[in-house]
């Protein structure tokens, strides 16, 4: 068998493994505390009534076979839902939790509040992408464009507006992406 041969074999088979694990991919999208309508207060009504909204979607993507799951670990949605997903690892202990940082140091103006929960999430992430060590104009772009390529699923909670939410749901439509908007009353 010719070394062509060899080659082309072994980038069938990696991207039929490419397929399977985007297949079993949901990532997350959302707003940051600013934008939701509780702001930083997790005890409202609402911010409860969206955090198991989460989780039963969640819940409902592990028994469709979703196993892994990208967070983009920025404050608000995304750092509820991967708070979240670790609570569901110790039912579900094949899911594995990714983060998708724009930067390695995405929380230097963060409270210390804020701080002390990304550093825990950091501990916890079975998995680490990040393609910019400092904050560039682009990296939050990059950060949502590899959580949607390497998804097959989406979960969001979006009211409307702008920004990198828009963006990101923009893009997820337009590859095909299936997706699950979390609505509050």
């Amino acid at each position: 068998m010719s070394i062509n041969k060899n080659i082309n074999i072994i980038k069938q088979k990696c991207q039929s493994i490419e397929n399977l694990m985007i297949s079993q991919t949901c990532c997350f999208t959302g707003h940051r505390c600013e934008k939701m309508p509780w702001k930083y207060n997790e005890s409202d009504e609402r911010c409860v009534q969206m955090k198991e909204e989460i989780k039963k979607q969640i819940i409902n993507a592990i028994y469709k076979g979703y196993k892994y799951f990208i967070t983009g670990m920025a404050l608000g949605f995304d750092i509820i839902c991967a708070e979240i997903v670790l609570k569901l690892k110790v039912i579900y202990p094949e899911i594995k939790l990714v983060g998708a940082l724009p930067c390695l140091n995405q929380d230097i103006k963060w409270s210390k509040e804020y701080k002390k929960r990304y550093k825990k999430l950091l501990k916890n992430l079975d998995y680490i992408w990040c393609k910019n060590t400092e904050y560039t104009t682009n990296c939050l772009f990059e950060r949502n464009d590899y959580m949607v390529l390497n998804s097959s699923m989406i979960i969001a909670y979006y009211t409307g507006g702008g920004g990198g939410t828009a963006y990101t749901l923009k893009k997820a439509n337009k590859l095909g992406l299936k997706i699950i908007l979390i609505k509050i009353n």
